[in-house]
């Protein structure tokens, strides 16, 4: 039971960054990608390179969390591990310097799934 949680947690939060990916990549400068990053047309037109780099990163990001989820054990925990643990990282960083949302929204899912991975 708790190695299927922790498996949905994985690929939830790779679904999440293949989200956040296609909203700085492709909906930057976009209604729904102004709205979710609270940007003017103009910023998000100044900055839309940096975005679709950002995006890029966070393709990368759920791309490993998704091999960890098909590789076997005990790689497929030390990939989980990993990956995870650049996305609260850089979600730490994140709530840091641009938005405390951001602790709640890949933080704190990184570190929930990174003990389900564990103890799992």
């Amino acid at each position: 039971m708790l190695q299927h949680l922790a498996n949905a947690m994985v690929l939830l939060i790779g679904l999440l960054h293949v989200y956040i990916l296609v909203l700085e990549m492709f909906l930057w400068d976009k209604p729904k990608g102004l709205k979710a990053f609270g940007n003017s047309l103009e910023k998000a037109q100044l900055t839309k390179v940096m975005a679709q780099n950002q995006g890029l990163y966070n393709g990368f990001l759920a791309a490993g969390l998704f091999w960890s989820f098909l590789a076997t054990a005990p790689f497929s925990t030390h990939l989980a591990n990993f990956f995870l643990a650049c996305v609260a990282i850089a979600g730490v960083y994140g709530a840091a310097t641009a938005s405390r949302k951001i602790l709640f929204v890949q933080t704190v899912p990184a570190v929930i799934a990174i003990i389900l991975v564990n103890i799992a």
